[in-house]
Formats: structure tokens, sequence, C-alpha cells
């Protein structure tokens, strides 16, 4: 079983903050399985199902960012799970905006819920994927009224797309194993680009070079057919020869006297 818990605030005045990155994912991703918020445990609102094989729980805890740790504690105790089977998601001040990553454990890096669910496991060895809000380009906003502020449009796009991007990765955990998810989930855009550009220039070359030789088996098999139709009947070989000498003999008739005729 796997627990994913997407950290937030809880009440609308929050719903399209930047803090609320996490509880963003838990909910495109149980909109895209179809699974419905219709359990509450341990001070969270729980969806549930079926991933592949895999039993998955989302989790979003209703204690406020800061006392996530509560709510997770909880769930953790109440499904018998070890750190290592949860995912946490949230927003990132260290990341680009747009960017996520995921990790296997690490420290808080400053942030408040993350500080909460180490203080109650008593450990930061549980897996996390960050989803980058950047920090803000004006010195006069802090921290806390960034996170709490609501993105302009043009930031908004990029990180809806970003909170796309968060839902496959945390499917690709739960399907394919953190590892692999990582692999795939922390190589650098501009590179993915690139492999991918070469991917399909050697796909490009490899059927240019098929075509040609499906082209020279063509072409031998048809040399080959016409060769077996000479050895296998040359009396007709020798008719059609004698007709071509006969066809350029009158032509060249044709053409003295044309020529006669001129001269006169």
């Amino acid at each position: 079983m796997k627990l994913v818990i997407g950290l937030g605030n809880p009440g609308p005045q929050y719903e399209h903050t930047r803090h609320n990155v996490g509880f963003r994912v838990v909910d495109k991703l149980a909109k895209k399985l179809g699974w419905r918020w219709n359990e509450q445990r341990s001070r969270a609102m729980l969806a549930s199902g079926m991933l592949g094989n895999e039993k998955v729980v989302l989790a979003k805890p209703l204690t406020y960012m800061n006392l996530s740790g509560q709510s997770v504690g909880e769930l953790v105790r109440w499904y018998k799970i070890s750190p290592e089977d949860i995912l946490v998601v949230y927003d990132e001040l260290d990341l680009p905006l747009g960017t996520i990553r995921l990790r296997p454990k690490g420290s808080a890096g400053g942030h408040n819920g993350i500080e909460s669910i180490i203080a109650h496991l008593h450990t930061s060895e549980f897996p996390r994927l960050r989803v980058g809000i950047g920090r803000p380009t004006n010195n006069r906003i802090d921290g806390a009224s960034y996170v709490l502020g609501v993105p302009p449009t043009d930031e908004r796009i990029l990180l809806d797309t970003a909170e796309d991007r968060a839902v496959e990765a945390v499917e690709l955990v739960i399907t394919q194993g953190i590892n692999t998810a990582m692999n795939q989930i922390n190589a650098d855009p501009e590179a993915l680009r690139k492999a991918e550009e070469k991917r399909r220039r050697q796909q490009e070359r490899r059927e240019q070079a098929r075509l040609r030789r499906e082209e020279a088996r063509k072409k031998e098999a048809a040399e080959m057919a016409e060769k077996a139709e000479t050895e296998s009947n040359p009396a007709a070989t020798a008719a059609e020869m004698a007709a071509k000498d006969a066809e350029i003999a009158k032509l060249a008739t044709q053409a003295e006297f044309f020529d006669e005729g001129t001269i006169e």
C-alpha cells in the first residue's frame, strides 16, 4: 500500500495559493482516476483506489500546513506502513517556477509542513515530490506572504503545467518505483529534448537504410527474374533481338529517304 499526501491549507481562501500545490496535485490525480474524497480519518480527507496492483490512499491533511505531521503520523500508524511507503507532495521556494523534483529522503529545507512531518515520524527518510514555485522577484515581499499569495496568470499557467507533470510523476512512482521515476523526472528538460532529437534522427537513418535495402532487394530480384527468363527461353530472346534489329534498320532506311528528299 502507498499513502500519497498533498500538503496545503484547508478552506476556499487558500485554494488557489502557491502553498496549496500539494492539495491541487492530489485533487487532479483523484479526478483523473475517478476516485472520490468520501472518507475522513486522522484529521485528513481521503480518497482511495487501486493503481495497477497497488492499493493507494490519497490524503489532504486538515490541520493546516504547519501541523501537517500530526495528521500524517496518525495515518502512518493507522495503516501500519513504513515512512518509505508514503509520498509527500508540496511547494518548493528553492526550485524554479514550474520545475518538479523527486527525492527518496532529505531535510525539510525550511518548509514548515515537512518539518512537522519529520518531527512526528521521527525520520526524514521518506519520499517527497517538490513542485517549484520560485522565490518572489520583489524583495519587499516576505516568504510567508508569497506562498500564501495567488500567482498571476502567466505564473499560474506554468504552475498548472507543473502540477499536471506532478500527477504523472506520482503515478510513475507507484507503478514503476521511485528509482525509475527519479531517472525520468529529475532529468534536465534540455537534455531530454536533445536525447529525443538524437533518437528521432537515429530512427530516421534506420528507416532510410531499410528503404535502401528494400530497394536493392527488389532490384536484385528483378534482375534475377530477367536473367532466369532469358535462360529459360533463349528463342524468345533471339526473336526479340531480331525484332529490335529490324526496327533499327527500318528507322535507318526512313532517315536515308528523308535525307535524299532534302537534297533534291
